[in-house]
């Protein structure tokens, strides 16, 4: 029995690691000082902009190149500003990961 326990954790932490890895980039890029998943701080919350970007195919790739370039007046007139330490593969998985929100 500890051994089904023992395989059923790793399979969650398997399960999981990308969401976690994620969330962790978010938080070194210091993305989560503006935004949170579930409630709009300085910036919209991740689970609106996953909802105003539902299916739209070309939202991870517009996303990537905000959060890299900053951007003003998609939701409102508090410009994001340009984010140059993160990198392009960084962006588009921390785009990914705000869109799966």
């Amino acid at each position: 029995m500890k051994h089904v326990v023992a395989l059923a954790a790793l399979g969650l932490a398997v399960a999981s690691g990308p969401v976690f890895a994620q969330a962790e980039l978010a938080k070194q890029k210091n993305c989560l000082a503006c935004h949170a998943i579930d409630k709009k701080l300085v910036g919209p919350a991740y689970k609106d902009v996953a909802a105003k970007y539902k299916g739209d195919k070309d939202a991870a790739a517009r996303l990537a190149k905000k959060i890299r370039e900053g951007g003003v007046g998609v939701w409102g007139q508090v410009p994001m500003p340009a984010n140059p330490q993160v990198n392009e593969q960084e962006a588009m998985s921390l785009a990914k990961w705000v869109l799966s929100q």
